[in-house]
């Protein structure tokens, strides 16, 4: 883990500004999937599946195959499942977008109407290690949202993301993962419904893809690999040193970024991630290539660093640090704010905008998965009271012919 001084520009432009390119070799060969799956359907999925996901079976999952596959996970985990989808679910729930009407003039009144999208497709990485949170956070809030299809796709599913798929109420289970799969829900094919909306993260073949469908098949973000940002004057080295190294083990080009107006603790988290690393290989190569400890003049330094990053992640120490820092997929407060709780538990959802994007949205919710439009009610009474400044701006902008819809009716 390196260690820079905040006045150091050219190792913080490194920190700051993250390249959010597709690689053009993966963005080639995503192309071709893409093509071949909307040109060939499913004997093209499954060519691929076999090749790339090494599928013997069937492109769908059986019910049965999940409800008996769920059965072979301890009780513990099943009650893991369902304590964090309650959670998930409570949270959902307060983020789903409301009708209301509210009546502008006499005689003018504006309705906001909220109705789901009919089907969504869920991505769940199918990489080293199984992840059914991914399924949780993703198929949940779209069935507090009311979607009434959630088809689910992983390449490699096993008993646990089973449970969770029975515990979100998935419509629909595909073994299929990559490029394939998103092609798959984006366009649809014979076995594969073509959906109205794809979530959750995945490696750089899903970020290409999501990516190439964004224009026919919207998606919720471009999600690159994980990041954290902790911002702390003091602490626990071995707490913050921990922190650092679980967001580091989820990918090789994961991020940990400690800021610190402390030169002192941030040596002793650069000692700490060295002890710790040995029992986490998995992270090494992360910590290795973005791991860094910055120093920084003072708090708002540190401050406003975080928010020219824009992360996914921060911890902070305390509710006024937290405010202020308004760039940010999600915050943690306090030394007992894991962010791992975050990533299973608190009932927030971990599926989160990385590369700088948090800028300009936060993480997954319900109301991603609902259309939010008005419905505009005018009586004969409300448009003579608006109609001077409808036809006055119309006017104004040359579009007299606006203006004379408007006249025509008092005539």
């Amino acid at each position: 883990m390196k260690i820079i001084s905040s006045t150091n520009k050219r190792a913080m432009q490194r920190v700051v500004i993250r390249k959010q390119e597709i690689d053009p070799t993966i963005k080639r060969r995503v192309t071709r999937i893409i093509a071949a799956i909307r040109n060939q359907g499913d004997h093209a999925l499954k060519r691929y599946a076999r090749s790339l996901d090494k599928l013997s079976g069937p492109l769908e999952v059986p019910y049965s195959d999940i409800k008996n596959g769920a059965k072979q996970i301890s009780p513990d985990l099943r009650s893991a499942i369902k304590e964090a989808a309650k959670n998930i679910r409570r949270i959902a729930k307060r983020q789903a977008p409301k009708k209301w009407k509210v009546m502008v003039v006499p005689g003018v009144s504006i309705e906001q109407r909220v109705t789901p999208l009919e089907k969504i497709g869920c991505y769940v990485p199918g990489g080293r290690y199984p992840l059914p949170s991914s399924l949780l956070m993703t198929a949940i809030p779209a069935r507090v949202a009311g979607v009434n299809e959630v088809i689910a796709v992983c390449s490699k599913p096993d008993p646990i993301v089973f449970a969770a798929a029975l515990e979100a109420h998935v419509s629909r289970f595909f073994q299929i993962g990559g490029a394939h799969a998103i092609a798959a829900l984006a366009y649809g094919t014979a076995t594969v419904p073509k959906v109205d909306k794809i979530v959750g993260p995945g490696n750089k073949y899903v970020v290409a893809a999501k990516a190439l469908v964004s224009n026919d098949c919207p998606i919720d973000f471009c999600a690159g690999p994980t990041e954290i940002v902790v911002l702390a004057e003091k602490g626990n080295a071995n707490w913050i040193a921990a922190d650092l190294i679980a967001q580091a083990e989820h990918d090789p080009d994961a991020r940990a970024i400690l800021l610190t107006t402390s030169s002192r603790l941030a040596h002793a988290v650069e000692r700490a991630v060295g002890k710790q690393l040995i029992n986490n290989p998995a992270a090494r190569s992360s910590i290795q290539k973005n791991g860094v400890a910055v120093i920084t003049k003072d708090l708002n330094e540190a401050i406003e660093i975080s928010n020219k990053i824009s992360p996914e992640h921060v911890v902070c120490e305390r509710k006024s640090v937290a405010e202020k820092l308004t760039q940010a997929g999600t915050v943690f407060v306090g030394p007992y704010a894991v962010q791992a709780a975050g990533d299973y538990a608190t009932g927030s959802n971990h599926v989160l905008p990385t590369n700088g994007t948090a800028r300009f949205r936060g993480g997954l919710s319900a109301s991603d998965f609902v259309r939010v439009n008005s419905i505009q009610y005018l009586n004969q009474r409300g448009l003579r009271q608006i109609a001077p400044t409808v036809i006055s701006l119309a006017n104004a902008e040359g579009l007299v012919a606006h203006a004379a819809s408007v006249t025509v009716r008092g005539k």
